[in-house]
């Protein structure tokens, strides 16, 4: 069996970054040699000494939304609202907090100039307004081991400079160290790029409960391998996934399917079919991210 008490670990506070480096490529990067387990500290943009020509680097462009709204009920308590999907038309799944909020009840946002209507439970519907204007009223989701609120800065640097496909709840934080010069610079050394995308949803978030930690159920998330991507993937030698988002994209397509929702669970003893490296940021205990890392 594969206890959680496998994966957990003393994480201080402290070490928890709550801003990011503005030169992303000079986070520090941790090397480990799988053949003789030899350890070297790096800068990120050293990475480019571990990629090698022919190789094939494969990113997740999803974006993210600005889907965390504050507002106020009408007796005037605080209610975080994190729109986690689109339903249809202007009524979306949402995270809403505190749980005592009812439906029925309103949600008023920016002064009284917008409401939005709790129209079933974990759901919220607006109206009379067009998309643009409700995600104009949201900021970055921050993840829950930052311990701030979002800021200005975070719109860019909560982003991956490749971010092109809206739908995420979360970045893909693997890819946030990459610049462009990097990339070119990457691409210069005969190393081919391809993107694909999985929408970061309520998995990320989702903690592990089950002592067994192979009872564990993932959400299912989005995601799709584009024409050009697949053309890529079938002749490549060396495939390289950044992040667990690529990687369990690439897996999930491995099982024949380009598009759709995938609750594929990694852990040890995985069999991979596709990806033969990983560039991964360190994880939180006792995570489904660390499991797979």
């Amino acid at each position: 069996m594969l206890k959680l008490s496998d994966f957990d670990y003393f994480l201080p506070k402290e070490l928890i970054a709550q801003y990011p480096l503005k030169e992303r490529d000079s986070a520090r990067l941790l090397v480990l040699n799988r053949e003789n387990c030899a350890i070297e500290h790096r800068v990120f943009k050293d990475i480019t000494d571990y990629i090698n020509k022919d190789d094939l680097l494969v990113l997740n462009d999803t974006k993210v939304l600005p889907c965390r709204l504050e507002g106020k009920r009408p007796t005037g308590g605080k209610v975080s609202v994190l729109l986690v999907n689109r339903k249809e038309g202007l009524t979306f799944n949402a995270l809403i907090k505190p749980s005592r909020v009812k439906t029925g009840e309103k949600i008023i946002f920016n002064g009284n100039n917008f409401c939005g209507l709790v129209s079933a439970k974990n759901e919220i519907s607006f109206s009379d307004c067009p998309i643009d204007s409700v995600y104009k009223l949201g900021r970055m989701p921050l993840p829950p081991y930052i311990k701030r609120e979002p800021e200005d800065l975070d719109d860019i640097y909560y982003q991956t400079v490749y971010a092109n496909d809206e739908g995420a709840l979360a970045s893909p934080t693997a890819g946030l160290h990459f610049t462009k010069e990097l990339l070119q610079k990457i691409e210069l050394q005969g190393v081919d790029i391809a993107y694909i995308t999985l929408h970061v949803g309520r998995a990320t978030f989702t903690p592990v409960k089950a002592d067994d930690i192979t009872e564990h159920k993932m959400e299912p998330e989005r995601f799709k391998i584009s024409d050009n991507a697949t053309k890529k993937l079938e002749k490549a030698k060396r495939v390289i996934a950044v992040g667990t988002t690529s990687l369990r994209a690439l897996e999930a397509y491995s099982s024949g399917i380009k598009e759709g929702a995938t609750d594929l669970f990694v852990y040890p003893g995985y069999k991979f079919n596709i990806v033969d490296c990983l560039i991964t940021n360190f994880h939180l205990p006792r995570t489904t991210l660390f499991m797979l890392a």
